[in-house]
């Protein structure tokens, strides 16, 4: 697996370097055809650097949360809108989630958006960037944006209880503003039902309790 990230890693100039070792042969040695093998490997090299990109080297250092070394990696994309369209999408997902985490939300929501126009590879992925979006409007107090994103990001569908459990009670959140509280009871609910165990959740879950009991409908 080391072997093949390296290649991963280095394989623009491998490419490069199969080129030069191919042309030298084809003119000192051998000719065109006994050396096409050569010039086909680097083409395939120079095609998977710019149409596949080099995502496959995130996942270790995602999992050991070495972050400088993510965009690092992230960093070596020099042309994004080249990239395969799934990955494309993959690679605007993490470079906003890279900004939410520097509290870049300007920056974030560009990116996000971009994943989402161009179709995330999975109808989760899909949902946790919708909710993410979702949760930016909201911060800004647009409310109504906030509505589509989230509603968006419950129909396709969000990975985890926990994730899914703060689109409910962000959807009760809106409907009580509009005050719909029939909607946003019933929000309040699922919500509630998801037994979400993160503690800034259910704090938030214990918080909107408060107000619910005393609402009509």
């Amino acid at each position: 697996m080391q072997f093949y990230n390296l290649i991963i890693k280095y394989r623009f100039w491998l490419s490069l370097a199969l080129v030069a070792v191919g042309v030298i042969l084809n003119v000192t040695r051998t000719g065109f055809w006994p050396t096409f093998p050569i010039y086909f490997v680097a083409l395939i090299g120079l095609l998977s650097h710019f149409f596949i990109g080099p995502l496959r080297l995130i996942q270790e250092p995602m999992e050991k949360g070495n972050i400088e070394e993510v965009e690092k990696i992230l960093d070596g994309v020099w042309y994004p809108n080249l990239l395969y369209k799934p990955i494309r999408s993959t690679y605007y997902t993490i470079k906003g989630n890279l900004a939410m985490m520097k509290q870049d939300f300007d920056t974030a929501e560009k990116h996000l958006k971009k994943s989402s126009d161009l179709g995330a590879p999975m109808p989760e992925a899909e949902g946790a960037n919708k909710l993410q979006l979702g949760m930016m409007a909201m911060q800004r107090g647009d409310l109504k944006q906030g509505e589509s994103y989230i509603r968006a990001a419950i129909r396709a569908g969000i990975p985890d209880k926990e994730s899914e459990a703060v689109a409910y009670i962000s959807m009760c959140q809106i409907f009580m503003n509009k005050r719909e509280f029939r909607a946003a009871k019933d929000f309040f609910r699922k919500a509630k039902a998801l037994k979400p165990t993160t503690k800034q959740v259910v704090d938030q879950i214990k918080e909107v309790e408060k107000y619910i009991s005393r609402m009509p409908g």
